[in-house]
Formats: structure tokens, sequence, C-alpha cells
């Protein structure tokens, strides 16, 4: 079955599941893309990665790299193998010392990864025909922008993310700085990015 290639696009808080995001895979050289509902915790995870940002102490997706890297264990790439009433079943395919294994794994955990080793990720055909929206203006899908009807479409789904909240819009850059370090020192990493964000934007 042929593979069909994939990138990250977006991320953002779903309207209509309000402690859920969306992160939004995007079919590569193609105008479909691939909306997953994930959770908090794994969205924190894929955005500090995105971002770049590292961490007081490894969160549970560095811990899996770090045993990867000390076992000499390669993450070759991630495949969306199934969609199943409605859930997203993905497999990491790893090698080691040349042989080839395959690990069950959670789309959410498998994308939090693919980040972290900037390694390709694939679905299927059958899978984007049964999830994929198709979206005509692929340039401003890619800037996060959805028409009334493909919002609708995408189960409510804004794709201005969250991250870029203007929330911190009134404070200085010393004190945005300092406000950065106590957050990730807190592992508050959802307040991290959005002043990284804001510090990016200034």
């Amino acid at each position: 079955m042929k593979k069909i290639e994939l990138d990250i696009v977006a991320l953002s808080q779903t309207v209509a599941q309000s402690n859920n995001y969306a992160i939004v895979l995007g079919e590569k050289n193609g105008s479909r893309r691939l909306p997953i509902i994930i959770g908090n915790c794994e969205a924190q995870s894929i955005a500090l990665a995105l971002e770049g940002m590292q961490p007081t102490r490894p969160l549970t997706h560095d811990l899996i790299k770090n045993i990867f890297g000390t076992f000499a264990i390669e993450l070759k790439e991630v495949v969306i193998n199934n969609l199943l009433e409605g859930i997203f079943y993905a497999r990491l395919i790893c090698s080691i010392n040349g042989e080839i294994f395959e690990i069950d794994t959670r789309s959410s955990d498998a994308i939090a990864l693919v980040v972290r080793h900037e390694c390709p990720i694939y679905t299927y055909e059958f899978i984007l025909e049964a999830a994929g929206i198709e979206f005509k203006d692929v340039e401003g899908i890619e800037e996060g922008e959805l028409s009334k009807e493909e919002t609708e479409k995408f189960d409510k789904i804004e794709l201005s993310s969250e991250l870029s909240d203007s929330e911190y819009s009134g404070f200085t850059l010393s004190k945005l700085k300092k406000m950065l370090a106590e957050a990730i020192e807190k592992e508050d990493y959802r307040a991290a990015a959005q002043i990284r964000d804001e510090l990016k934007n200034r």
C-alpha cells in the first residue's frame, strides 16, 4: 500500500472540545489536511518541540528520545496506519542494528516524537479519503486561516493557534524575558510558548 507523506501544518485549541487540541497534518505536495484531536499534555509537548524550547527536566517524549539515543534505536518514520471509529492508530518504524521493528502507539505520541527526531510521517490513501479535508486555498490554510464552510467541516476547529495569544502584549521586553524564565521553571509550558511568541512578534 502506497504511503503518503505528511507535514505538520498547525496546532490549535478546539472550540467544540475546550480541553483538547487539534494537530493538523497536511499532505505533502497536496491540498488535503488531516485533523487529529489530541490531549492538552501532548499538545504542550508538541508545541515545545516545535518552538525549540528545552524544559528544565525531560518530559515523557524527551525521555523516550533519550532512551532511543542511549540504546542506539533509530526512529526512521511514523505511519498513521488505521482509523477505527474516529480513532487514529499509528506505528513507530524503528531500526536497531539494521533490523526493523514496528511499535504500536497513539498518534499524538507519535507526532510528539516526530518533531523531536525530525523523521517523516506518513499515512495511507484510505485514511485521507475517510478523514481528510481538501482545501482549495493551500497558502491560506498554511497560514492558519479557514473559511466559514471549512471551519464547520473541521468540527469548528480554529487554526489561529492559541499559542499566539496576545495577553502578554502589555509587558516590557525585560518583564517578558523574566516571565518566560519563571514559566519554564514552573513547567508551565503553555504560558512559556505564549510568551515566546510575544517575544518573537516584538
